[in-house]
C-alpha cells in the first residue's frame, strides 16, 4: 500500500458568513463553537500539522482555533473577499515542501464522519490526483488534493473552491463512498445550527 509523504489539513475560515448575519464559525454548535467540528475532523485526518485560514474576524476567529489546539497553524487570506478560492490558494502556499497532499476543510461543515477520512487519504496514496466523499450521489467535503495539483490552485479565482479542479479530473478523481451526509450539511443560515 503506497503511503504519501505526509498529508496536512487546511481549514477554511475566512469568510463573512453574510448569510448567517456575520460571526458564524463563532456560533454555539451543540456545545462548541462551530469551527471547533471542522477542526476535531482535520485532527483526526492529519496528526501533524493543521493550518486555519482567516479572513474576516480574523482574531476572533484565530482565538476560537488556538482554543481548541494551540499548535494550530494560522495563515491569514489579505484577499479573502474574493471568494473561496483566495483562501484555498492562501492555505496552499503556505504549506512545506514535504506536505504530499492536503486535506481540504471547510470550517462550517462540523459533522464530517472521522470514517471516511482514512480512505480519503489512502486513495490519494494509492495514485489519485484528488479524492471526494460521496453520499447519495453527491460530492462532498472534505477533499484531498495532492501536491500535483497544487500549482493549477494558485491559478482557482472567484468563490468556487477546488470545483473546477475536480470536474476536470473527471474519472481521476477517486470517489470515496461516505457513512453519512455529514460531508453535505454545512450551516449557511442561523437555523441550520439546529442540524443533529
Amino acid at each position: 500500500m503506497a503511503t504519501v509523504a505526509r498529508i496536512d489539513a487546511l481549514v477554511l475560515a475566512a469568510g463573512s458568513g453574510s448569510r448567517f448575519g456575520g460571526g458564524k464559525l463563532l456560533a454555539d454548535f451543540h456545545g462548541a463553537p462551530l469551527l471547533h467540528g471542522a477542526l476535531a475532523a482535520a485532527r483526526a485526518a492529519a496528526p501533524g500539522a493543521i493550518t486555519v485560514v482567516t479572513g474576516a474576524d480574523a482574531q476572533a476567529v484565530a482565538a476560537c482555533a488556538r482554543a481548541f489546539d494551540l499548535d494550530v497553524r494560522l495563515i491569514h487570506a489579505a484577499d479573502h473577499a474574493e471568494g473561496m478560492a483566495a483562501s484555498l490558494r492562501a492555505g496552499i502556499a503556505s504549506l512545506s515542501a514535504d506536505a504530499g497532499a492536503a486535506f481540504v476543510f471547510l470550517g462550517d461543515m462540523p459533522r464530517v464522519p472521522h470514517a471516511v477520512l482514512r480512505p480519503l487519504a489512502q486513495a490519494v496514496a494509492d495514485g489519485a490526483p484528488a479524492a471526494a466523499p460521496i453520499f447519495e450521489g453527491r460530492r462532498g467535503n472534505p477533499v484531498v488534493l495532492s501536491r500535483a495539483l497544487f500549482e493549477e490552485v494558485s491559478r482557482l479565482t472567484g468563490d468556487v473552491g477546488a470545483r473546477p479542479i475536480l470536474q476536470a479530473l473527471g474519472m481521476r478523481l477517486a470517489r470515496v463512498e461516505a457513512p453519512d451526509d455529514g460531508v453535505l450539511f454545512d450551516v449557511d443560515e442561523r437555523g441550520d445550527l439546529a442540524g443533529r
